[in-house]
């Protein structure tokens, strides 16, 4: 695995989770060996697009950002991704073959997808690949996937506005994040007044520009500021002056990755008190939290689709097996439960299809339901996204969530009329 080492996070925690991930990804299988399923199919006949598909193993791919601004959210994403192979894997493998891990870094750096999944998808063959975070990342590698007819799994909340043969999308479109979230505040806190900060690239400016038209024409409130910082920015002085000087209802906050750090610091130091000053994140994880310091933003609400704490069975031992496998520090966020569930999904659909060929695992995907996932019930959409719930929760001083607010199960709509 080939990495960048420029911009890497600094934090000897996160040097450690890499190294650790490193060594991971050295190993040519991950997870407990069981022998191949009796009776199981050749290859030759479940697997005729030649894929690195063999008698008794698979090869997935698996491409985040392992350095860089990034690495803050997406080394959670891997280590969740790895956690489902181990499992799959000792539980007897897909279709009786052992997953196999390729691991690449995207180093945070859009290009550097492009390549890695390039490399993937052509030299590797890979069946499928877990892979990117940001959309600006997605963006990049997916006129790659469909060339060359690769399957990508995304776990990231996104702006919507897609919808390719090539990508399952596991986690939420802005009409399941962004609006529910909004309706939230309006019913809650009586928002009228709303300031924008996000970061400078396609989901913030996107889901922004659907979240205004929400505000704006269906809830009929005001926005008062909109302001973007490039990737990795940690000066937020200037905008916070504005927004003091503004005093919106809320602060409605896009920014991503390692500037959380900073802008979140920098409103403690700037007096800013979220039990009097409203402020919505719809990008600030648990993850996150451990590198932004649970007491900078305590009190501070986050919309997602999961939280560590959700109090049921299933997610009590998802949280109990990742804490096993990457120590009882770790702690959970939104993308990485959703990239926990990319594996399994392909797998429901390898299996409905008896094929690993990705048109046929494409063609079985639509109506695959997964009941017993930490969030809850999921469903593959038709247009390639998941029926799930939105969840509103506060900031607490340990660096967990307190959920406040569950909606009931959101039927995806990437292309919202009215919205576009």
């Amino acid at each position: 695995m080939s990495e960048k080492k420029s911009g890497a996070n600094n934090d000897p925690k996160f040097a450690q989770r890499r190294q650790i991930l490193k060594g991971m990804a050295a190993l040519p299988m991950f997870g407990l060996l069981a022998p191949k399923a009796f009776g199981a199919a050749e290859a030759s006949a479940i697997n005729t697009t030649g894929l690195a598909v063999t008698d008794d193993s698979v090869t997935i791919g698996i491409l985040h950002s392992l350095t860089g601004t990034m690495a803050i959210s997406e080394t959670g994403a891997v280590e969740a991704e790895k956690l489902a192979v181990a499992e799959i894997n000792a539980k007897g493998g897909v279709l009786g073959r052992q997953i196999k891990l390729i691991v690449e870094d995207g180093a945070s750096d859009w290009p550097t997808f492009a390549e890695k999944g390039r490399k993937l998808l052509q030299n590797d063959k890979c069946a499928m690949v877990c892979g990117c975070f940001t959309s600006a990342s997605r963006k990049a590698v997916l006129p790659v996937f469909e060339q060359y007819d690769g399957l990508l799994y995304y776990p990231t909340f996104y702006e919507g506005l897609e919808q390719s043969k090539n990508v399952i999308y596991t986690g939420q479109e802005a009409t399941q994040q962004v609006l529910s979230s909004l309706n939230w505040l309006d019913k809650t806190k009586g928002a009228k007044s709303y300031y924008f900060i996000g970061s400078d690239y396609i989901w913030p400016r996107t889901v922004n520009k659907i979240a205004r038209k929400h505000i704006e024409n269906v809830l009929k409130k005001e926005i008062v500021g909109e302001d973007y910082f490039p990737l990795g920015n940690t000066q937020f002085n200037s905008v916070i002056n504005k927004i003091k000087l503004k005093k919106p209802d809320v602060i409605y906050v896009t920014v991503v990755g390692g500037s959380n750090v900073a802008l979140f610091k920098q409103l403690k130091a700037a007096g800013v008190d979220f039990s009097k000053q409203t402020l919505m994140t719809i990008a600030v994880t648990e993850d996150e939290i451990k590198g932004i310091g649970a007491e900078n933003i305590t009190g501070a609400y986050s919309c997602m689709k999961y939280f560590q704490s959700i109090d049921t069975p299933a997610n009590k031992a998802f949280v109990a097996a990742y804490k096993k496998m990457w120590g009882p520090d770790a702690v959970i966020g939104d993308p990485q439960q959703a990239a926990y569930l990319m594996p399994y999904l392909w797998k429901l659909a390898v299996e409905k299809a008896n094929s690993f060929d990705v048109d046929k695992v494409v063609a079985a995907s639509p109506g695959l339901e997964f009941p017993d996932a930490p969030e809850g019930l999921v469903r593959i959409h038709p247009n390639h996204h998941l029926w799930s719930k939105a969840r509103v929760a506060r900031a607490l001083p340990d660096g967990q969530f307190e959920i406040i607010y569950t909606t009931d199960l959101i039927e995806p709509n990437p292309f919202p009329k009215g919205y576009q």
